[in-house]
């Protein structure tokens, strides 16, 4: 038969949960869930069990002389195998019963109890005094090799392999305990396709297997319709011929194997082989199982020591490390003083910083060029996340040319734009020793029958261009450097924003105080201006006499003195973006009751908030007040002296002013609207974006002024 390129992925859409039989060692019943009558069974039931009469639709309770159904009532496991209390005695032998649910069915295998049985406590302090040697062990290497003598002394086998499973599905035979007339495998590594997805998965599931004789002949269940049964929890299943035929080619005649499962992954198994049929009774396989569980729980904690100690022993260097950068120099200086412990700290070979194109170099790696082309690329296909590989060709095929210089890769992006850091590993070559060619694992022509390969003879590979594997705690540690070296440059940056920053506001301060000193005589000019006019509207008001004309001027000059308010206040004031708008209104209805007369110093009352507004905002604001309390003054009470009340307040981000008086209201003493004096009001009112509203009451007339606080 010639050896050809087969493919392997059949093995994986093998049906192995619905064999649709059972290894013959033991039997197979098959009852209804609900009634417990047996509706099929595997396996010689009339030969074994002592049955008067046919077996189908019987009840469970009769076969096994039990009470099934009370002891499956009682069991708070539900979803867990549960081990019937009494042994089923048969035609000279007898027989332990296990039921699994499985949806509408109860499945009940048996198979031959332990001729002699060790008591309980007898067991539980074996394996107590088991567990305590593993929990000795001082590593990962010394407890498998520990628990390899452990299972071959329990089970008896010949050979007793701990195998566990590496990151791309292929096995690796990590411990071993064997007959010394046996061909070793230990070291050995095997191929994924030797234990497919699907097996791997039963093996999380059903902890525990055993092929008393690869050579069985199996048994099928009855009746014919029950075939697609799924038998992925029964310990009994019948094996796939692929793999019998798998354990023929090794020399094996019996095998049992029980999962280590950390975390609900497999991590491998313990595999136990014997070179003659051999019977792993039910008793050997629960403590083997125990004991695989507590071998699990022992792996995972050595294995999370060893990690919490590397990532110590990174967190502590990384820190030393950043103790000693200097808060003054820049990126490209600060790797100067560190590449090299940087490097050493994640036991690289070369270091490299990639900034404004160019990738400089610490250690060993490529030359420029090759480098800064490298480092653009591994950056672009980054997406912004750590770049890690320990087989650098498959990501960069040009650095086939210098394994030598750089084979493995760790990339991680600065947060500045088109910056890394890279951290560089030389080729390892390593010798993988294989249990036979994992290149030709399977022989058969096209169209026949897979069958595994043939020889399991040491097959040696020198694997080149891989570099030593980069840890998850070397990644989060290089993650870690980074963090905080963006800080320290984040604050250097700081400084150096903040001595630039200084240098501008010593320049704004000299720009500021002489930008001050001219708004100030500005100011002074104007106010000046402004009294020197408001003088002469006096002095014009005099010399008018009384009369409409020396109305318009003191209206004139009640306006001015709004405007002039403003100047005033700016003049004394630091801010001068915004304004107390009540305490400016406040003074302006000062000027209006001096302006008035004393008559009229009473009657004039004022509520008003304080509220900052702009400075630009305010002053329309006090010009449409002072007209209103002038018209209040003319026309609510004929010329007289009369009460007029003036209200500021804030409503959300609106300013209300209210002028009220308790005169004729405006029916009865009409007020023109078109008047100099209500065509300003109506400008002013609009320019500010707000509303107006006149409310005549039966005794006097209200006017309320609604403006925004923002433009």
């Amino acid at each position: 038969m010639s050896k050809v390129d087969l493919d392997l992925s059949a093995c994986d859409r093998e049906p192995i949960h619905i064999p649709g039989s059972i290894q013959p060692h033991g039997m197979l019943l098959v009852a209804d869930a609900g009634t417990l009558d047996v509706v099929a069974a595997a396996g010689a039931i009339e030969d074994r069990l002592r049955l008067t009469s046919g077996w189908l639709g019987r009840p469970l309770a009769e076969l096994l002389a039990q009470d099934v159904r009370g002891q499956l009532e009682a069991s708070s496991a539900q979803d867990a195998p549960l081990i019937l209390d009494e042994t089923v005695e048969g035609v000279g032998e007898c027989f332990r019963a296990v039921c699994h649910r499985a949806g509408e069915r109860l499945l009940v295998e048996l198979e031959p109890a332990a001729e002699r049985s060790r008591g309980t406590m007898q067991v539980l302090e074996e394996l107590d005094r088991i567990v305590r040697g593993f929990e000795q062990a001082s590593t990962t290497a010394v407890l498998c090799e520990r628990a390899a003598a452990v299972f071959r002394r329990l089970t008896g086998f010949d050979r007793v392999m701990i195998y566990q499973f590496v990151d791309d599905g292929a096995g690796r035979v990590v411990a071993e305990d064997r007959d010394p007339a046996l061909h070793g495998f230990l070291n050995h590594h095997f191929p994924a396709s030797d234990i497919p997805r699907q097996a791997r998965a039963l093996y999380v599931r059903n902890r525990a297997r055993a092929i008393p004789d690869i050579d069985y002949i199996p048994a099928p269940i009855r009746p014919a319709g029950f075939g697609q049964l799924d038998l992925s929890d029964v310990a009994l299943r019948s094996v796939s011929p692929i793999h019998l035929q798998y354990l023929r080619n090794m020399g094996v005649k019996a095998s049992a194997s029980f999962s280590i499962v950390c975390d609900g992954v497999l991590w491998g198994l313990v595999a136990c082989h014997h070179n003659s049929p051999r019977r792993l009774p039910r008793e050997t396989a629960m403590s083997g199982t125990a004991l695989a569980n507590a071998l699990a729980r022992q792996i995972r904690a050595k294995v999370q020591t060893a990690i919490y100690d590397e990532r110590l022993r990174l967190r502590v260097a990384v820190d030393e490390l950043v103790d000693q950068i200097s808060e003054d120099h820049g990126a490209a200086r600060a790797f100067d003083d560190i590449a090299d412990p940087l490097r050493r700290i994640l036991r690289a070979d070369g270091l490299a910083f990639l900034a404004n194109g160019v990738a400089r170099l610490y250690g060993t790696g490529p030359d420029d060029a090759a480098l800064t082309k490298l480092a653009e690329r591994a950056l672009e296909l980054s997406g912004g996340e750590a770049v890690v590989t320990r087989r650098l060709v498959d990501l960069y095929p040009p650095a086939a040319a210098w394994p030598e210089r750089a084979s493995g890769l760790l990339l991680l992006p600065m947060p500045q734009e088109r910056q890394a850091l890279l951290w560089l590993r030389v080729e390892q070559p390593e010798e993988v020793r294989w249990a036979g060619d994992p290149h030709e694992p399977a022989l058969g022509k096209p169209g026949e029958t897979l069958t595994p390969r043939a020889s399991f003879a040491t097959w040696v590979e020198m694997v080149r261009g891989r570099s030593r594997r980069w840890t998850l705690e070397e990644v989060d540690a290089g993650r870690r450097f980074l963090r905080l070296f963006g800080e320290i440059q984040a604050n250097y940056e700081i400084r150096r924003l903040n001595r630039e920053l200084q240098e501008a506001l010593a320049d704004r301060d000299a720009l500021l105080k002489q930008k001050e000193l001219l708004m100030r005589e500005v100011d002074h000019r104007v106010q000046n201006s402004l009294q020197l006019v408001g003088a002469y509207l006096t002095l014009q008001a005099r010399e008018a006499g009384p009369g409409p004309v020396a109305e318009q001027l003191a209206g004139a000059q009640a306006r001015l003195s709004a405007v002039s308010r403003v100047h005033r206040r700016l003049y004394r004031a630091e801010q001068r973006d915004t304004i107390d708008l009540g305490q400016y209104l406040g003074e302006l209805l000062g000027d209006l009751r001096a302006a008035l007369g004393p008559d009229w110093e009473p009657c004039i009352q004022a509520e008003l908030a304080p509220l900052l507004l702009p400075t630009d905002r305010a002053m329309p604001v006090g010009l449409v007040m002072t007209e209103l309390v002038l018209n209040a003054s003319k026309y609510a009470y004929q010329g007289r002296p009369g009460p007029i009340h003036v209200q500021l307040v804030r409503q959300a981000e609106t300013v209300r002013l209210t002028v009220a008086d308790e005169g004729q209201g405006r029916k009865a003493t009409p007020r023109s609207n078109s008047g100099f004096g209500s065509r300003m009001i109506a400008a002013t009112v609009a320019r500010l974006g707000g509303d107006l509203e006149h409310d005549d009451r039966t005794q006097g007339l209200k006017v309320t002024l609604s403006v925004p606080i923002a433009a």
